[in-house]
């Protein structure tokens, strides 16, 4: 299935190309259909599953194709942190890109000035932390009186911190004719309660998550930054390494990767923001068909990949958040299947890595990689050994070659 079976508004489209989603994620497929008729939602996802594109596309389809008054706040994205917040206008912003919505986030740390004049000027869709909205509230800097939808993202986590009297004074402020979209990871009694409170007759929808990092087997390579495509390449020598994803932290890096992967006889192929429709559809059918070995991918564009059968997972680079890295290698070791997740860690890396610890609530077994000589210069430093034994060697080859000074040059780049 892809997106083109909701007939999305074009506009949206686009927005989702420059996300690079190629097609829907399971929660999208159940959600989506369901919120654009309306009706409210009790959703059971984790972060990282597409939940975020599975209740904003609806909602940015409807406003788009409804009669509307000017700039008034229509949706209300609650959500328990600041990070959060940005994270999901980050997507917002995206997909409205090609339209005149308007979408601002309201969160504490943060003066109230700003804020109070996004909401002057008038917006369409509103994500806030509650406390600070209440804030806004209190000022009279918002008003509710033609809110069409309520998102509770994360409410599991919105509870665990105390917000559950100031959503409920909140819910108190809204029109009662509205849709209500509620998710969390997970339905205990506390949130069923909450549900029974702000919803009616809620579609329940539930999808398989990731496979927990403990059903997994996790390995760090300690490795430094200049080795590590060599790291990689010796791992990728193991045979039942048959269905590797791969995350590189930003498109130059991993098409570059891509390149000297394929160099190296690798059947490998890349998947980025960059790329268009056609070629981000046609590497992930290589991959899902075993054409490609080897995907490699940044982490938004891998939002959209939905593979089974993956072996392993590479984290070529470390992700820059703790809970990223769980979304990633929860990719492998699917349907009760068995799955690897390996980390390629430069020093540089060592306090990113006692975060994801911390999150796991494990130490990671480290490792060296035999056949890699660690001792290996960087071969970018001016006054490496190898550099020397590189122009030593031009010399040799070429006597008549240009001056130390561009031999430098053509080896450094």
């Amino acid at each position: 299935m892809s997106f083109d079976s909701f007939r999305l508004d074009p506009r949206l489209q686009k927005g989702l190309d420059a996300l690079g989603f190629l097609e829907p994620t399971p929660i999208q497929n159940a959600t989506i259909p369901v919120a654009l008729v309306g009706q409210d939602i009790l959703g059971s996802a984790e972060t990282g599953t597409g939940k975020t594109a599975a209740f904003l596309l609806p909602i940015l389809h409807n406003f788009l194709t409804s009669p509307r008054d000017g700039h008034k706040v229509r949706a209300l994205i609650l959500v328990p942190t600041r990070e959060l917040a940005l994270q999901v206008a980050e997507q917002a912003q995206t997909l409205c890109k090609h339209t005149d919505l308007r979408v601002t986030t309201i969160y504490g740390g943060v003066g109230l000035g700003n804020q109070a004049s996004a909401l002057q000027r008038g917006v369409d869709v509103v994500i806030a932390t509650p406390g600070r909205l209440l804030d806004h509230v209190a000022r009279r800097n918002i008003s509710f009186h033609a809110l069409k939808v309520l998102v509770l993202d994360e409410a599991d986590r919105m509870l665990d911190v105390g917000f559950l009297p100031d959503i409920r004074r909140i819910v108190q402020l809204l029109p009662r004719e509205r849709q209500t979209m509620l998710f969390s990871a997970t339905l205990v009694p506390s949130i069923m309660s909450l549900a029974a409170e702000v919803t009616r007759n809620p579609a329940r929808i539930q999808v398989e998550t990731t496979s927990t990092p403990q059903a997994i087997s996790q390995t760090l390579f300690q490795v430094p930054e200049h080795l590590k495509t060599e790291a990689l390449q010796q791992l990728l020598a193991d045979e039942e390494m048959d269905s590797v994803l791969v995350f590189a932290r930003t498109k130059h890096r991993a098409d570059r990767l891509v390149k000297q992967l394929k160099r190296a006889n690798i059947r490998a192929d890349v998947i980025h923001g960059n790329r268009s429709q056609s070629q981000r559809i046609a590497a992930l059918e290589a991959f899902r068909r075993g054409k490609a070995r080897v995907l490699v991918a940044t982490d938004i564009a891998a939002r959209g990949i939905d593979v089974e059968g993956i072996s392993h997972v590479v984290n070529y680079d470390v992700p820059m958040q703790a809970e990223d890295y769980v979304h990633r290698i929860g990719r492998t070791g699917r349907a009760q299947a068995t799955g690897s997740a390996y980390t390629l860690v430069t020093p540089l890396d060592e306090p990113q890595v006692r975060k994801i610890e911390r999150v796991l609530n494990q130490k990671l077994a480290r490792r060296r990689l035999e056949g890699i000589d660690y001792t290996a210069p960087a071969f970018n430093q001016p006054n490496s050994e190898a550099i020397r034994r590189y122009v030593e060697a031009q010399r040799a080859r070429h006597p008549m070659s240009a001056s130390p000074v561009r031999q430098r040059k053509m080896v450094t780049g």
